[in-house]
């Protein structure tokens, strides 16, 4: 059976070094999606989201291994794009109106017809509350810098600032929505310990 590990085919996106910050060509790729607002401390939607993401996503996982294809892949970490319609909501901590969307990447063999299939089977199974917000959309960024980011949630806002740093010095300027990776459980590593990729994509 052949075994895929796209964290090691796509290094260059999903293993960057904490101690620079690099320019990456991000291509088009597709995800599951949820879309939602709030805190992510505090707000049910985001759990939501996440328990819905992952069912559908290892659902597929097994499809694909017991089916024809016989392709044993590792599921890839979740993701998040974040914005406000006001941006200085993220200066002022004003987490109520943030707005997000939860995403986890899917091999590029993954069908919309599979996706459907393997909903359909969450549902009988399940039934996340979020289920049916799930949609499989393809998502180019392009250019974009990017590091990982050592460490809590709270403590990321100088990295960013670095990322931002380094796009300006760049002659370039930000485009897009600020993007996270989350490599780490979050729900077994000591905070201290996460790792988190923080990308911003550069025009």
């Amino acid at each position: 059976m052949e075994k895929m590990d796209l964290k090691k085919t796509l290094k260059h996106l999903y293993q960057p070094s904490a101690k620079e910050i690099v320019r990456v060509d991000v291509p088009e790729m597709n995800f599951l999606m949820v879309d939602g607002e709030g805190d992510p401390n505090t707000s049910q939607s985001f759990s939501d989201a996440i328990e819905a993401l992952y069912p559908v996503s290892y659902t597929l996982k097994f499809m694909v291994k017991k089916g024809e294809m016989g392709v044993d892949y590792a599921v890839l970490p979740l993701e998040a794009l974040w914005w406000a319609d006001d941006m200085s909501a993220f200066s002022t901590g004003n987490k109520d109106v943030w707005k997000w969307t939860l995403m986890i990447m899917q091999p590029e063999f993954i069908t919309r017809e599979m996706v459907k299939e393997a909903m359909e089977e969450v549902a009988r199974k399940k039934k996340p509350v979020s289920l049916p917000l799930v949609r499989f959309e393809s998502f180019k960024e392009g250019k974009a810098a990017q590091t990982m980011h050592i460490g809590h949630f709270s403590e990321e806002g100088p990295t960013i600032e670095n990322v931002h740093l380094f796009i300006e010095n760049n002659g370039s300027r930000r485009v897009g929505k600020h993007h996270e990776i989350y490599l780490s459980d979050l729900r077994r590593v000591a905070p201290e310990k996460w790792k988190i990729i923080v990308r911003q994509p550069m025009s």
